[in-house]
């Protein structure tokens, strides 16, 4: 099926969508009071992360009752609808909850179970990150991914290396950013923006589930990156994250899976 060029309605309501959740967020952000419990897979969860979700969810029942959503807080309504829309509140909510501000809102749009919209938004500081296969637009000015393609140039970014360590190879890990310019953990989405932004060459992600993922996979390749999973196959059915430039990439999934 050929997908159709994003609506402009829809461009504008991601947008909305990232407003909407900013209002929520926003007053948490910062509090000690701010109560974190687990959820059932040991992942953490405030306050913040439900009630931004919860408030998505109701302006796309009453924008457009006949898509579905597919939220890491609240799971899947009309799973199998034309349009779906994947949220994720707060992506990064160990970051939000202890004060630090690599976090942001994930958005995004899924037409016939592929992903078309893709939207990065942190809130504290207004940084808007949207993408659709006609481009990536960060605050309204076209981004793409800077064309580093030596590995011994490039910044090299992952959320956690204690997955790392649990769910990939550790030592081929640390080959690859042995071999890298500079290694941080600038992680969680903000780290995607990064990339889309011009301030990292490669971000990496061993465990990962659909809210976290589908979202970025029109970002990346807006920008003009690849995405795969750690071992390069397709990333809209993934459980891990490998985004970079297409040459460095290819580079770094060779290191991966040596």
């Amino acid at each position: 099926m050929n997908r159709p060029p994003v609506d402009a309605q829809f461009l504008d309501f991601a947008r909305e969508l990232a407003s909407c959740s900013a209002k929520v967020i926003k007053p948490y952000y910062g509090r000690r009071d701010l109560r974190v419990e687990s959820k059932s897979d040991k992942s953490p969860v405030t306050e913040a992360d439900r009630k931004a979700e919860e408030a998505m969810r109701r302006l796309i029942r009453q924008r457009y009752p006949s898509h579905g959503i597919l939220g890491e807080e609240f799971g899947q309504e009309r799973e199998d609808a034309e349009y779906v829309w994947v949220l994720d509140p707060i992506d990064g909510t160990v970051s939000f909850a202890n004060h630090c501000p690599l976090f942001g809102t994930l958005i995004g749009l899924l037409h016939a179970g592929k992903p078309v919209l893709g939207a990065i938004h942190q809130p504290l500081i207004g940084q808007l990150c949207i993408g659709t296969e006609g481009g990536t637009r960060l605050n309204g000015t076209p981004a793409r991914l800077r064309p580093t393609t030596a590995l011994q140039e490039a910044v090299v970014l992952t959320t956690d290396l204690a997955n790392v360590k649990r769910y990939q190879d550790w030592q081929k890990f640390e080959r690859l950013i042995s071999m890298g310019k500079l290694f941080r953990t600038w992680g969680d989405c903000y780290g995607y923006l990064l990339l889309t932004a011009g301030g990292a060459d490669v971000m990496a992600d061993p465990i990962m589930h659909a809210w976290d993922l589908l979202p970025l996979i029109p970002i990346i390749r807006g920008a003009g990156g690849t995405i795969t999973g750690w071992a390069g196959e397709d990333p809209t059915t993934a459980t891990s994250c490998v985004a970079a430039s297409a040459d460095l990439h290819a580079r770094v999934l060779e290191i991966l899976n040596a």
